[in-house]
Order: structure tokens, then C-alpha cells, then sequence
């Protein structure tokens, strides 16, 4: 009778518990097989993992408007099944929003960048081999973050975050803007990140003009000794279940081994949409840049599927 009893007490506590919050499981595993060259070396043959990832994340109403809710999402390699390199590494936090917007605690991917380059980012969702390799990431840190959301008035939403350094060596607090505006077709956005003398500022635009999408972005990044402006310019043509996808990218002035100089890059897609949730896709990608070695081009075909 004892065991009955306690058995239904965990019952009890876990029917209550599942009654308050709400967890879900989600993931992407996005794959391709490539045909790939860099710089001088032979083409190869390669299965290709494309930023495949899982989570969990889950959300508790508190009553009187106020929820809390959380976020725990880890990479892995869906070419051989190996984890990420830092489990949860992805995204790690902990949130409260009410009616005064939102504020996040732990580790989550910047808004400046989710503000600019990867919102016109549509043919694979800047992941794998053919992802932006222009715009500048020397300010993009995700860990040790305390954020605010703003709500969405009239279209209008903003964030703001600090990323503490911790006394790590080479590391200062990191802090982190963003801003975005939706209106009917029209998509715009604004993000700007400092960390010392080390810094960025992008302006992004994209607009729906029936079974069009245009998109781009502007970028002026100064790593605190030279400063280059990065530049692209992304489109979208769906027809039925069919998506086709064009994107290039330059870079003008000076940075790290792959930006000196004018660099390019250039994109041809296409997807078909089997369902809601995946997509098999075919790609051709290249970068030039002044550095030989730096060059690269891939041929791909994948699928994609979400759950």
C-alpha cells in the first residue's frame, strides 16, 4: 500500500508539474554530400554537417502576465554522429517577460547578428560551407550574456545585452545592440557590438514583393588597428513547393587572412520543399579572395528536415 501511495503522490507532482510548464524537444539535422576545392588542392568528395543541432526549451505562465521560460540547445555532427565541441554551447539560458519586454540570463546567440546578416541568410539558413564568410564576427560572443527584450509596438522591437569578460584574459565586456522593424513586406534592422576598441555596426533591409524576397545588408567593421565595409545582397524566387536563391557578398579594405583586400562570394541555390519541415536542396558557392589560399568552391545536394 506504501508503494501504491508513493507512486501516486509522483504522479500527482508530476501531472501538477506538466500542468504549469510546458517542454519541447526541437532539432534540424541538415546534411549534404559536396564536391568541394580550396585554394590550389584537388577537389574532394565530402558529407558535409551543416550547423545540425537539438535542444529543449520550455515555458511556465507565473500568472498576471509574467512567464518564465528557458533554452538549452547543443550542435552536433550529423556526418559521423560525433557531439559538439561545448555541449549546450549553442544557447543556455534562463528568462522572465511580461508586459515590460523580456530579460535573459546565460548563453545566447547575439541579436546584432540575427538583426542583420542572418535574417537575409533564406536559402540555408547561413549554415554549412555556403554561410556568410564575410561578415565579421570579432565581436560576436554568446557566453556569460544578461539581455533585454523590448515588446513589439507598432511593428518596433529592440535588445540590448552585456557580455561580462570575467577577468578571462583578452576578454572585456561585450556589449551588444540590436533593433528590427516589420511592416506589412517591409523587414528592417539595425545592429551595433563593442568590445574595447574592437567594433561593428550593420543596417539591414529585405522586402516581399509577391514570390519575390530581396535582401541585404551593410556592415563597417573596425577591429581597433583596420576597418572594412562588407556588403551583400541575397533573393528569393518561390513558385509552388520550389524556392530559387541567389546571394553575393564583397568585402572592401583590410582584416583577417581571408577579407584583405576585395573578397567575394557568390551563391546559386535551389530547395524543394517536400513538407513544412524538409527540404532536399542542391547548391553551388565560391569565394575569391586576394589570398590564393583562401579560395574555395562547392558543389552540394542535402536534405534538411526540422523537428
Amino acid at each position: 500500500m506504501k508503494k501504491i501511495a508513493l507512486v501516486a503522490a509522483l504522479a500527482a507532482v508530476s501531472a501538477s508539474a506538466f500542468a504549469q510548464s510546458s517542454v519541447t524537444l526541437y532539432g534540424r539535422i541538415n546534411t549534404t554530400v559536396e564536391s568541394q576545392k580550396v585554394g590550389d588542392g584537388d577537389r574532394k568528395v565530402v558529407v558535409q554537417n551543416n550547423s545540425s543541432r537539438f535542444g529543449f526549451k520550455g515555458q511556465e505562465d507565473l500568472g498576471g502576465g509574467l512567464k518564465a521560460s528557458f533554452n538549452l540547445e547543443s550542435g552536433l555532427n550529423s556526418d559521423d554522429g560525433r557531439a559538439a565541441a561545448t555541449f549546450w554551447g549553442r544557447e543556455a539560458w534562463v528568462q522572465l517577460a511580461g508586459s515590460f519586454g523580456a530579460v535573459r540570463l546565460g548563453n545566447f546567440t547575439p541579436e546584432s547578428y540575427f538583426a542583420t546578416a542572418d535574417y537575409i541568410s533564406m536559402h540555408n539558413h547561413d549554415t554549412g560551407t555556403s554561410s556568410d564568410a564575410l561578415y565579421a564576427f570579432k565581436t560576436y560572443r554568446s557566453s556569460n550574456k544578461i539581455g533585454y527584450f523590448t515588446p513589439t509596438v507598432g511593428g518596433f522591437s529592440g535588445s540590448a545585452s552585456v557580455s561580462a569578460g570575467e577577468g578571462a584574459a583578452g576578454s572585456e565586456k561585450l556589449f551588444d545592440l540590436a533593433a528590427n522593424y516589420v511592416g506589412g513586406p517591409l523587414h528592417l534592422g539595425a545592429g551595433f557590438s563593442k568590445e574595447g576598441d574592437v567594433k561593428q555596426i550593420a543596417v539591414r533591409g529585405l522586402y516581399e514583393l509577391g514570390a519575390f524576397t530581396v535582401g541585404a545588408y551593410y556592415q563597417r567593421a573596425d577591429d581597433g588597428a583596420q576597418n572594412r565595409n562588407v556588403y551583400r545582397l541575397s533573393g528569393m524566387y518561390t513558385m509552388g513547393a520550389s524556392e530559387f536563391h541567389a546571394n553575393f557578398g564583397a568585402t572592401q579594405g583590410k582584416g583577417d587572412f581571408l577579407t584583405q583586400g576585395k573578397t567575394t562570394q557568390f551563391t546559386l541555390g535551389y530547395n524543394y520543399n517536400l513538407s513544412k519541415r524538409t527540404k532536399v536542396y542542391g547548391f553551388y558557392t565560391a569565394q575569391n579572395a586576394k589570398l590564393n589560399a583562401a579560395d574555395f568552391s562547392s558543389l552540394a545536394a542535402g536534405v534538411r528536415h526540422n523537428f
